[in-house]
């Protein structure tokens, strides 16, 4: 099993960008699911983006064409680049690695988008 640190959250305006890193403590090259999942306040976690271990990815509807989730397995880190941000993706994001055997969560780390 890895520790997984998100990093990267912050505040930003309508239509900025950010992009989020999760740092894993080990190889995440055989995980075969990385993904990011957010929970806004009072609402229940919900799957944003994932990359497999071969690359295939998969997004939530409400933000196809305006994020895009990467690994780099040689630094074992997944990205997710988020564009074009809208309020309604203020929320605390979390990294998920997932195997046949566990899953493991990172702390989260808090998206705020406002004016």
């Amino acid at each position: 099993q890895v520790q997984l640190v998100e990093s990267g959250g912050g505040l930003v305006q309508p239509g900025g960008s950010l992009t989020l890193s999760c740092a894993a403590s080990g190889s995440i090259f055989n995980i075969n699911n990385m993904a990011w999942y957010r929970q806004a306040p009072g609402k229940q976690r919900d799957l944003v983006a994932l990359i497999s271990s071969g690359g295939s990815t998969n997004y939530a509807d409400s933000v196809k064409g305006r994020f895009s989730i990467s690994r780099d397995n040689a630094k074992n880190t997944v990205y997710l680049q988020m564009n074009s941000l809208k309020p309604e993706d203020t929320a605390v994001y979390y990294c998920n690695a997932k195997t046949l055997l566990w899953s493991s969560w990172g702390q989260g780390t808090q998206v705020t988008v406002s004016s």
